[in-house]
């Protein structure tokens, strides 16, 4: 009798080759992870010096303090909005007897900390960005 000519692969073969794949995996995915942490920073970097720059620019041009809301600087957004994994809470401070507001603070907290990002940062009508790794920075923080 002849023997019939197997074809395919072998039960162990297919279990090497998913082994093999699950290391790579799990040395991808903490880069990836990684990765992606460093951009929602960068992002919220980012976009802190673009809405302190923006307050600058809109108390400058109406003469009138800064805004009361993020929404008066024309993104449509309101006191906290969401971006790239970070949490942005925008307040207004000390007005004056005319309601104008002489200061500001905003925070860009991650929405999801140590997965979203692990950074958290502020800034306020110096300009300055400063960074706190724990806890929601403030203006005692060091600047980034």
């Amino acid at each position: 009798m002849k023997r019939r000519k197997q074809s395919g692969f072998s039960l162990i073969e297919l279990l090497i080759v998913i082994a093999v794949i699950l290391i790579i995996a799990a040395i991808a995915i903490p880069n990836l992870m990684a990765s992606r942490m460093a951009a929602n920073e960068s992002s919220a970097v980012q976009q802190t010096r673009a809405i302190t720059t923006a307050e600058v620019v809109y108390s400058t041009q109406y003469n009138i303090g800064f805004a009361s809301q993020l929404s008066y600087l024309g993104d449509g957004g309101s006191i906290c909005s969401t971006k790239s994994g970070y949490i942005f809470n925008y307040t207004a401070l000390n007005p004056d007897v005319s309601t104008y507001y002489q200061s500001f603070t905003l925070n860009a907290n991650p929405s999801n900390p140590g997965y979203s990002g692990r950074k958290f940062f502020f800034s306020d009508q110096t300009g300055v960005i400063r960074v706190n790794l724990t806890a929601p920075s403030t203006a005692a923080d060091p600047a980034i």
